[in-house]
């Protein structure tokens, strides 16, 4: 009902405003002026429109940025993620000038030059000093920006420290598998020939690398301050490995490894205590709320960023930042259990 009334009330006020257009071009004939006339007074009333618009456009904005700012990711969790940030907030700050400059000058000069009788525009062909100034300072300002960023690219692309912990993140339609290198920290040999029903991965049983390997699904586990170094596989599309959080992404290929790395700086605990992750969570909440959905807490994702089928919006894992302590505890769970010793299972055989 309330819908109906909405479109209600705006079929009425556009007939409204086509009757008011209606009503002046009346008014204008009665006068003994033509309704396509512009006058001098005309164009002085859209010169000072041009102003209040101008100031309307940024108290827009500004409302929107203190509006929608919760939307926008948190700080960066990784070393690198604070270069890119850097580096992005660089590029936004010469944008925000530029677009703030020449759109109060822009709108200004339609105030300032408004249509005048007997104004005639000035004959300007060509100023060498101009052509310079606008070919120079842009030149200037790119080098700058292409510099920087080249500088920022080589950093966080160089080769991993050889120290990093190994994680396979393995990519199918529709969802993501970790294979965790054990004490070796090297990944086993993988094949996709051998992939079958029991072995997801087309791991190489013979590879003695792979022994000690360790798949997790669900749910992804990385230390605090310690470097990890993904490595993807794909088996049927291409698929992206996105972590927000960090600032890291990385296409997933068939037949081929893709490599990035990088070190998380705060955990998931600490980034659920900041004031903007909390602010950001209860803007989600009030949203889930409205659709019936149960509250949750802030945690890191890793998400597909390629439209890789039907199902790819639920293509996502859960990243879990911790200390080392609580890393080493979870890994002690996933470990494989060990069997009994032969003795023992004789002695309780014996007992019963």
């Amino acid at each position: 009902m309330i819908k109906f009334l909405v479109y209600v009330a705006i079929i009425l006020t556009v007939l409204a405003v086509g009757y008011l257009v209606r009503v002046f071009e009346l008014a204008s004939s009665l006068k003994g002026k033509r309704s396509e006339e512009i006058t001098e007074k005309d164009n002085r009333l859209m010169g000072r429109i041009m102003l209040a618009f101008v100031v309307a456009f940024f108290l827009f904005v500004i409302w929107q940025l203190k509006s929608y700012g919760w939307r926008m990711l948190p700080e960066a969790a990784s070393v690198h993620g604070k270069e890119l940030d850097w580096l992005f907030n660089f590029n936004m700050g010469i944008l925000w000038f530029v677009f703030v400059i020449t759109h109060i000058l822009l709108f200004y000069f339609a105030y300032k030059y408004y249509g005048r009788k007997d104004n005639r525009a000035t004959y300007f062909p060509h100023d060498n000093r101009l052509e310079m100034i606008w070919t120079v300072i842009p030149a200037i300002v790119l080098a700058v920006i292409v510099i920087y960023g080249i500088k920022t690219w080589n950093h966080i692309t160089a080769v991993a420290d050889p120290n990093s912990q190994v994680i396979e993140l393995y990519a199918k339609q529709f969802d993501w598998t970790a294979r965790y290198a054990g004490v070796d920290n090297t990944l086993g040999a993988s094949n996709y020939k051998l992939i079958t029903g029991t072995n997801d991965l087309g791991m190489d049983s013979t590879s003695q690398a792979g022994k000690d390997d360790i798949i997790v699904k669900n749910e992804l586990h990385i230390v605090v301050n310690r470097e990890v170094e993904f490595k993807f596989r794909s088996r049927d599309v291409i698929h992206s490995a996105y972590f927000p959080h960090f600032r890291a992404q990385m296409n997933c290929v068939p037949g081929m490894t893709t490599m990035l790395h990088f070190t998380p700086t705060i955990t998931t605990a600490e980034m659920r205590k900041k004031p903007e992750v909390i602010a950001q969570m209860a803007g989600i909440n009030a949203i889930r709320k409205a659709r019936g959905d149960k509250p949750e807490e802030f945690n890191y994702i890793l998400l597909c960023n390629k439209i890789c089928g039907n199902s790819h919006y639920n293509m996502q894992m859960q990243v879990i930042v911790e200390t080392e302590a609580e890393y080493n505890e979870w890994m002690k769970s996933k470990m494989p259990k060990k069997e009994a010793a032969p003795k023992e299972a004789a002695k309780e055989v014996a007992g019963n």
